[in-house]
């Protein structure tokens, strides 16, 4: 399992290597955001992405939009900043989690683990609704639930680990009133209480932008007082 690791603190970084290494992980590492971009390009086998925010040459926000732009690979963010305001942005951005320095390396191989459970554990979810080619259809977005991938119009919507996550427990209750409460107690059966309420409103906003959902052709419908339903 290969991890690139954007970090500028050489300490945090050497830290960091020993751990993941002593975890059976592969480390690439970059300190500036120059060279996380060579490594993004250059190296296509990364299954997870560790991202500092504040670089010498940028942030972590642009290598995360350049990592979405190629592929769904889980990113998770590891910086200083603690607030609501970083937390949406790096949400906004395409990262699928987000821990705040100090942290304990426990609890962030613990969130690492949870987020590649997601990614990985699409393939032997049971979806509802799918041909037998594994093709299942939400409006004009075309869901191969054999390659987790989903296109519209020939092109691919490239989704975060979490938004395909969302997008399965959908369409395994399609046409159910799923509660709030219900679509986070998914969630946390596979990833522990690292999703929170506010955070699930950024999840479900993006996936809806990413699948086209407008209020004229509304394919994930907000039931007042209940939560959402797909038709």
């Amino acid at each position: 399992m290969k991890v690139l690791v954007v970090e500028d603190d050489s300490i945090i970084m050497e830290g960091l290597k020993i751990s993941l290494e002593q975890e059976g992980y592969e480390v690439v590492n970059a300190s500036t955001m120059k060279d996380a971009f060579h490594i993004v390009d250059s190296v296509t086998d990364i299954n997870i992405c560790l991202l500092d925010v504040m670089l010498p040459d940028g942030d972590g926000y642009q290598i995360c939009r350049k990592v979405r732009e190629k592929s769904q690979i889980p990113i998770l963010f590891l910086t200083a900043c603690d607030d609501e305001v970083h937390t949406v942005l790096a949400l906004e951005q395409g990262a699928d989690d987000y821990i705040a320095k100090p942290f304990r390396i426990r609890e962030l191989l613990a969130r690492m683990k949870a987020i590649l459970r997601r990614s990985g554990a699409v393939s032997g979810s049971s979806t509802g609704g799918a041909s037998d080619n594994g093709i299942v259809m939400v409006g004009e977005n075309q869901i191969n639930i054999n390659t987790a991938k989903v296109y519209r119009d020939g092109e691919e919507i490239v989704l975060t680990a979490m938004e395909y996550k969302l997008l399965l427990i959908f369409i395994q209750h399609r046409g159910k009133n799923l509660s709030r409460q219900q679509i986070l107690n998914q969630i946390w059966d596979e990833a522990g209480d690292f999703v929170n309420d506010n955070t699930l409103s950024v999840y479900i906003k993006r996936l809806r932008k990413k699948l086209g959902d407008t209020d004229e052709n509304q394919l994930i419908q907000t039931v007042r007082g209940i939560g959402y339903l797909m038709e």
